[in-house]
Parts: C-alpha cells; sequence; structure tokens
C-alpha cells in the first residue's frame, strides 16, 4: 500500500482528543475538498509502497497503544483490513478516519467519519467538483458503518450556515445519538481557529452537540507530521 507518511504526535481531534497516538497516513483519496489540510494525500498523493508487515514493525518501535489510520481515504485500500485486524491483534486501539464514502470490513474500535458537505466542494476549474458532489455522499455506508461500529461524525463548519445544513443532513440518520456529533472549524491558523470555536461552541451545545477543537492547529499550527 502507498503510504504518505507515519509519525506520532496527538489525536488533535474528536473524542480522544490529546490521545498520544501514532498515525498511519496512506495516499489518495476520492474526494478534493477544497480545504483539504493533507494535500499531498489527495490533490498531489505521494509516498512510497510500504507493506503490512512494514507497517507493524515501525508501529512496535513506538511505545504508544493508540493507533489512527488516516489518509486520504484509508477504505480505499485494501490492505488496511489485514492491517486493522493486526494492529488490534497486538492490543492497539485502532481509530479509522474516513469520509464514510467507501466501505471496507475492517477492525477499528473507533470509526471516526467525517461526511463532506457542500461546503467541501472544490472550485469546477480545477476539474474536480462533479466529480466530488457525485461521491460525497454514501447513506448506505454511513447506516452501516454507524450500525457495526463505535463511531463519532465530524463535520467540518466554516460559517453558521453550515450548522444548519449538518442539521438537514443528520435528519436523514435518526439513529445517529447527538452525543457523537462533533462540529469542527475550518481554519488552519491558530487566531482563525479560536473565532470559530467561539461560536461553533454555542451552536453545538444548543443542539446537544461537541465541538471539537483542533488542538493540533492550536500547538504546532499546520504542520506535517504533528
Amino acid at each position: 500500500m502507498r503510504i504518505c507518511e507515519v509519525f506520532h504526535s496527538i489525536q488533535g481531534e474528536g473524542r480522544l482528543t490529546g490521545t498520544p497516538s501514532v498515525f498511519l497516513r496512506t495516499s489518495g483519496c476520492n474526494l478534493r475538498c477544497w480545504y483539504c489540510d493533507t494535500p499531498y494525500s489527495s490533490w498531489d498523493p505521494e509516498g512510497e509502497q510500504r507493506t503490512v508487515e512494514e507497517l507493524l514493525a515501525e508501529v512496535d518501535r513506538f511505545d504508544c497503544g493508540h493507533v489512527v489510520i488516516t489518509g486520504g481515504e484509508p477504505l480505499l485500500v485494501a490492505e488496511v483490513a489485514t492491517l486493522s485486524r493486526e494492529l488490534r491483534r497486538r492490543g492497539r486501539h485502532v481509530t479509522i478516519e474516513t469520509a464514510g464514502t467507501v466501505d471496507l470490513d475492517v477492525e477499528a474500535d473507533l470509526m471516526s467519519i467525517s461526511p463532506k458537505r457542500a461546503n467541501s466542494t472544490p472550485s469546477p476549474d480545477t476539474g474536480w467538483a462533479e466529480r466530488h458532489d457525485a461521491r460525497r455522499h454514501r447513506p448506505n455506508v454511513i447506516r452501516r458503518l454507524t450500525a457495526d461500529y463505535e463511531h463519532q461524525l465530524k463535520f467540518v463548519v466554516d460559517a453558521p450556515a453550515d450548522v444548519e445544513d449538518v442539521a438537514g443532513y443528520l435528519a436523514e440518520f435518526p439513529e445517529i445519538a447527538a452525543a457523537n456529533v462533533y462540529l469542527m472549524p475550518q481554519a488552519t491558523e491558530s487566531d482563525d481557529h479560536a473565532r470559530k470555536c467561539a461560536w461553533i461552541a454555542e451552536a453545538a451545545e444548543r443542539r446537544g452537540w461537541q465541538l471539537s477543537r483542533r488542538l493540533h492547529i492550536e500547538l504546532f499550527g499546520n504542520t506535517r507530521g504533528t
């Protein structure tokens, strides 16, 4: 499988914010969000071919119980099924970060789903807008993932109108508990992040949702490998 990077840091988002974790980032994505903060795994995918055995050995070098398989879109990679199974067999807590557009029979302690809404669509002049919009919403995949895994849903919010869009989206999935829903600011600069967190926190609380700060932005800025 093609891997962009492997690094040790803290989980910056969602339920496990602040948890020391090893990150395995796959290369390649079926979407092209305009705000993607890892374009080297989507818009301009890079990396090298690694085997499951090589990745397991690298993870074993870290004294860390949590592993995050992320991307790109890791569920595009068939070998992630084997990788996730072997990591859990070794006693690791496995989080898989996905947009929820691809189904793969993986093992995970937490399925971290980031549905891509209309506010993610890239400019038409990129050549990706139509393909992106055709792929970004897969209700059957969302239902399967939320039924079979412990899960959280993280929604990127850029403007107040995005909150109403999230509410409309969730109306399609009444089975998803409000406590599993996180609003996360679209921000790569700490000042912008702080401003958005203030009003997003209020909007989330009114609906029984959670605020997901982007702790890695607060601590390290938009820096690769953190």
